[in-house]
Formats: C-alpha cells, structure tokens, sequence
C-alpha cells in the first residue's frame, strides 16, 4: 500500500506583485519521495492541481493507493484536482511525515527574498469548541480499562465485531510494543443504545480520546478533522486517577488506546471497537 500525505494551502510568501503565493506538498510516509510546487492564489485550481498530481505520479515509483489530507481548506480541492486521474484523497488527521517538513520548512520561508513576515503556524487548525455527544446515545456506564497488547491483538481484535475500526498497521505489536505493555482503553456499556451509539461514531470518525482535567474532570473524543465531543465528566477522585493513568499509559504505548462500546459487561458480545492513536 502506497500512501502519499498532502497539503495545498497559502504560505507566508508572495511573487514579485506581491500576490500571496499557495504551495502544494506530496510525500510518502517514508519521506523516500517528495514532490511541490508553488503558484499565485488565483491559479491554484482543479487544473492546476490535476497537472501538478499528474507530474508527481510520474515522478513517483509508484502511484498512490491513497493521498492523506489533515487540512479541511484543503480537502475539497485536492479531491478535485485528484479524481480525474482516479486518485483517492482520504481526509485524516495523521500525516506525520508531511507535518514534520511543514514544520521545517516553516524555518526555511524565512530564508527566501520572497517571505512575507506574515504569522504563520504550519500546522495549526482552527478547532471548535468541544460539544457534549447527543444525550439519547449514551450508554449505560463507562470506565477507563486496560488489555495487554499480546490480548488485545490476539483476542479482542478476533472477536466478532459489527463496528471494527483496527488499522493493521497500529496493531500493537507491529509497532514494536512488548507483548506486556498495557493498552489503555475506554469501554461504554451502553445497553440497547450500544449499535444507535456505534452507528453515529462510525460515522464521526474516532481519531483520539483525551483525559482532561477539571474541574470536572472529563474524556474528550476527537474525531475527523478537528471536531470535538465532550465523551463524559466526572469529579469522583478515583476515577481521575484512572484517568491519570489512562493518559501515562497512552504515552507508554507509543499513543495507541482503544474504545469499545459492548451493549453489556457480560464480556461475551461487542458492537464496535475502534483503535486511535494519538
């Protein structure tokens, strides 16, 4: 699988007429293959952005299976510019190897003669406030838990599960994790809500789950691109305390946690299962 992450969005530059200049910028994850290219705001269109795609298609290796775009301004651009050549452009927040070289390149604009001075932040989003998830969704209790990650990927990920979201290449121990190393997670009991629940996260997009502290204290879920769900609150000093140690293990644990919502704690049937990483 051939992923490519991109980014087409104005810099803190501008061409001899003092136009603001937008700059486009292709990866692969591996950083072996690089591509960009720059262009007065005005320019920068579906054609343009076509011919540009064409271009590093051709300079590639090998063509993407997929093209992965953090940036919301940039989404439906890029989906434009890519579809006539049957390039897919998948909308997600995790594009670390492209953040990274927006961020040295932050460094590098104001090198040039044509860096305007203006404020820049690479990679920063605008982020809506955080909204609590539809109260007629919510389950019945909730808890912080843990799984080594020897059981989470060789028990819990083969359970059937109508709701799995479990990229391959986050398993823990593809990532290196020992076969010890505990998985924090949260798990929601959420009765006969528990497929409604699942439904509307699926189609939210899980990305992470953040304990934050109060008062009260809470779990944030961050799901697409920069939205925001308040998950829960709380102000029992046990389970900040869990939630302290869900936010130490995420870290262990190279960001991985999971959430699981099972419609009882019987531990006999799941509904959905989503793997995030911070």
């Amino acid at each position: 699988m051939t992923i490519w992450e991109a980014d087409c969005y104005r810099r803190p530059l501008r061409d001899e007429a003092q136009n603001p200049l937008w700059e486009l910028l292709i990866c692969d994850r591996e950083f072996h293959f690089t591509y960009g290219a720059t262009a007065p705001q005005k320019a920068v269109n579906s054609q343009w952005l076509q011919q540009q795609f064409a271009a590093a298609r051709q300079k590639a290796p090998q063509p993407p299976t997929e093209i992965r775009v953090f940036r919301p301004q940039s989404v439906s651009l890029l989906q434009a510019g890519a579809q006539p050549l049957g390039l897919v452009v998948k909308p997600t927040r995790f594009t670390p190897t492209l953040k990274q070289w927006l961020v040295q390149r932050a460094q590098w604009y104001q090198s040039q003669p044509t860096y305007s001075g203006e404020p820049y932040e690479p990679v920063a989003l605008e982020r809506p406030a955080p909204v609590p998830i539809p109260e007629s969704l919510w389950g019945e209790q909730w808890q912080f838990a843990s799984l080594s990650a020897q059981d989470f990927q060789e028990s819990l990920v083969h359970e059937p599960i109508p709701f799995p979201a479990i990229p391959a290449e986050w398993l823990p121990l593809r990532l290196g994790l020992p076969s010890t190393a505990a998985i924090p997670g949260v798990v929601i009991d959420a009765g006969r809500r528990a497929l409604p629940l699942c439904q509307w996260l699926q189609a939210q997009q899980p990305v992470a789950l953040n304990y934050q502290a109060g008062p009260p204290d809470g779990v944030l879920l961050e799901s697409g691109l920069v939205d925001r769900w308040v998950l829960t609150t709380f102000e029992d000093a046990q389970v900040t305390m869990a939630g302290q140690t869900f936010r130490d293990r995420q870290q262990q644990a190279k960001g991985l946690h999971f959430l699981l919502v099972r419609p009882d704690d019987s531990g006999m049937t799941f509904t959905g299962l989503w793997l995030l990483r911070l």
